[in-house]
């Protein structure tokens, strides 16, 4: 026994090793810390810009749960290689670019690669840890090292970009990341992806969408860490989008932009690290990030030092990087693997369509008052977050994730139950047709397909037969009898 548990983390280690080397890859994206800079040099201003950014922003929602559907049903990696894809698309475009809307249409392709990454990595490493382990409980600290590897991969991209910007030019960084998730997508293909979200039984796709959609909104425990998952998603992502701003209020100087911001995006590395030696189930530890994430939020709103400044926002973010490993682990737990990537795609849609108007109104604010006003936004949605990682973690120990899985399984049953009532019915209206060889030859095929695994439908064909034939028999049979002789009407 003892060897067998010791030997499942190795097993574990091999099996994901292929995908963190292609989450690794995938994050060397060199052009990220001069793409401003780029940008202004083929001509956007502010407008053009915000433009952009709404065209980005567009697309991301649109395709998310798509997206995750068809991870679903099809196959994750296959949907992680198309992101890759789309990424390599968009940075050869990208480098292509000499104008506004060529460079929009690029951003615009980057949509579609963040699209069919979201929520796709948290399902396939938690899939292949219950696989592995029969258990959740690695699932943190897997997730966590993966998402070690992501960030380093940050880190080194935007430390390499900027120097090979230097002594290359910004364009080239674009063609230079095209080659690195060339690799990316080997390593994906590598990968032995898990089976868990094929062994439920197919159902119909329209039953899927319905299934997926109803347990986000119906399950309370998987609507509470879903909210959980787009609150701290919509806080992380402002963090990270104007969190540089109190850098420029500061008049910090140049140099100080590139460690701040790989500073910042090593918070997700370093969150994935120390998950593991954190129980988040406990009181104590949800109350300690809360209040250091609220202190920290409210120093952004009054502080006019840059070291302050600068360490509020590394924590803050790295707080919020820790929650939002918990809550992956909470939505997970709550659905079944067969729509797992679906939720949780959702989740991503759900921070997108948040965020659209938090950032619009953050902006106003910082430009009618000042960004330290804006941090005051920050500290709002800190107190939500908050509240919903509380009422989370309440619903999460009320309810059992086996009996949580067990309950979405059976409603999935259900549909398939329920689908399957409807093509039986359907089928009843085609007898007929079927007997009087009247249906064309894709509607037969399917008639005779519903037939070899419905005995209910077999049975009522053999009896609407049976009943047909005697009829004709007995027809046959009046034929045969000699009517009356029928009196002249001359007499």
């Amino acid at each position: 026994m003892i060897t067998s548990v010791a030997a499942a983390p190795r097993t574990l280690a091999r099996r994901l090793l292929p995908l963190q080397i292609g989450v690794g890859l995938q994050g060397l994206i060199l052009w990220v810390p001069i793409e401003k800079l780029f940008m202004t040099e083929i001509g956007f201003d502010a407008a053009s810009v915000g433009a952009m950014a709404a065209a980005y922003a567009a697309v991301v929602p649109l395709l998310e749960v798509p997206s995750g559907i068809l991870a679903d049903r099809w196959s994750r990696s296959w949907i992680m290689i198309l992101g890759c894809v789309a990424l390599m698309a968009s940075s050869l475009l990208g480098g292509l670019s000499h104008s506004v809307i060529a460079y929009v249409i690029a951003a615009m392709v980057l949509g579609v690669y963040f699209a069919f990454s979201s929520g796709t990595v948290d399902s396939v490493v938690y899939d292949t840890v219950v696989e592995e382990t029969g258990s959740n409980e690695l699932y943190e600290t897997w997730i966590g090292r993966t998402r070690a590897v992501e960030s380093a991969a940050f880190v080194l991209s935007a430390l390499a970009g900027g120097v090979l910007a230097q002594y290359t030019s910004a364009r080239f960084t674009y063609f230079a990341t095209v080659p690195l998730i060339g690799l990316a997508i080997i390593g994906f293909l590598r990968f032995h992806e898990p089976r868990l979200h094929k062994a439920a039984e197919r159902v119909r796709l329209r039953s899927h969408i319905a299934l997926t959609f109803r347990t986000m909104i119906t399950f309370r425990v998987v609507l509470c860490a879903l909210l959980l998952v787009a609150a701290g998603g919509l806080l992380s992502q402002a963090i990270f989008e104007f969190g540089p701003l109190w850098l420029v209020a500061l008049a910090a100087p140049a140099v100080l932009y590139g460690p701040y911001w790989a500073t910042l995006v090593s918070t997700l590395g370093v969150a994935g690290l120390v998950i593991g030696k954190l129980h988040l189930e406990r009181r104590l530890i949800v109350a300690v990030l809360i209040m250091v994430s609220l202190v920290t939020a409210l120093l952004l709103t009054w502080t006019r030092s840059l070291p302050v400044v600068v360490t509020a926002q590394v924590v803050l973010a790295l707080v919020l990087a820790i929650i939002g490993i918990h809550a992956s682990r909470l939505l997970h737990d709550a659905v079944p693997s067969s729509i797992r990537a679906g939720v949780s795609s959702g989740a991503g849609t759900l921070t997108w369509m948040l965020f659209l108007p938090f950032s619009l109104v953050f902006g106003w604010v910082a430009q009618e008052n000042s960004i330290y006003w804006s941090g005051f936004m920050l500290a709002g949605a800190v107190v939500v977050v908050g509240a919903l990682l509380v009422i989370s973690v309440r619903a999460g120990r009320a309810v059992a994730p086996v009996e949580v899985a067990a309950t979405a399984k059976q409603e999935a049953v259900e549909v398939a139950q329920a689908a399957e009532q409807l093509a039986c019915k359907q089928l009843v209206e085609l007898v007929a047709d079927y007997l009087d060889d009247a249906l064309s030859p894709e509607i037969r095929a399917r008639f005779e397909e519903h037939l070899t695994g419905c005995d209910g439908c077999t049975t009522y064909l053999k009896q609407t037969r049976q009943i047909i034939g005697e009829l004709n028999d007995l027809s046959t049979g009046r034929g045969n009898v000699q009517a009356p002789p029928r009196e002249s009407t001359d007499q």
